[in-house]
């Protein structure tokens, strides 16, 4: 491929909630509202939600689907209450701040070398999340970035990735995308035309093509290395 740009995901690829927003976080927080949850059956409700998220029809950006995910792992660690919406809004919300994400140590280093090719870079993320503020927070160099609440559809949706590839002035077969969804992330870039990157962290999917399970090994996966 003639690369000229890379688009990155961004929760769980570049960066991974700090612990206000893991289970010690709900903890704490159910307690404000009264709600006794156990931190150790965080990762079942949170697998459990997922399996019933549905996003909005048309893939409109909605806010309301993510507090409704949230409201499910609340009850799911316990907290089976009528505040239980009350803390899943409380909650929702601190997903929006920069300051509650810490970046993966293979991200500035890797950031780093594909601008050592001239490369440009761009985030797309689904997420209400104000990304010129999360980009400044993490001192990260990218040329572009695109929240799902700014631009009001979600990945996979194409105008998503076509609005990101705009800016940055590049086709789309001449970019990659790296994720960690298949669904929004891999199959969005390939209906594109765009070379998906699967980042598998947690080793859910071993026989992925283009599959990575760590940032640092996207240079050599791109051939520049």
């Amino acid at each position: 491929m003639s690369l000229a740009a890379v688009l990155f995901d961004v929760d769980f690829t570049l960066a991974k909630p700090g612990p206000d927003l893991g289970p010690e976080g709900y903890t704490r927080l159910g307690a404000r509202y009264g709600l006794d949850l156990d931190a150790s059956r965080y990762d079942e409700a949170r697998l459990a939600a997922f399996d019933t998220l549905e996003l909005h029809p048309e893939l409109e950006h909605d806010e309301e689907v993510w507090v409704l995910f949230t409201e499910r792992i609340i009850r799911g660690m316990g907290g089976d209450s009528e505040r239980a919406y009350e803390c899943a809004v409380e909650m929702t919300r601190a997903w929006e701040h920069a300051h509650n994400f810490d970046l993966y140590d293979d991200v500035l280093p890797t950031l780093e070398s594909l601008r050592s090719h001239e490369l440009k870079l761009g985030l797309i993320s689904n997420t209400a999340r104000d990304l010129d503020a999360f980009v400044a927070h993490h001192a990260l160099d990218v040329d572009a970035s695109l929240s799902s609440r700014a631009h009001g559809k979600v990945k996979p949706h194409e105008s998503i990735f076509r609005a990101v590839l705009a800016e940055l002035e590049v086709e789309a077969e001449d970019a990659a995308m790296v994720g960690d969804s298949v669904e929004d992330d891999i199959e969005g870039a390939k209906a594109l035309g765009i070379q998906p990157f699967l980042l598998d962290r947690d080793g859910r999917y071993p026989d992925a093509a283009n599959r990575l399970t760590d940032l640092r090994e996207l240079p050599a996966a791109l051939g520049l290395v």
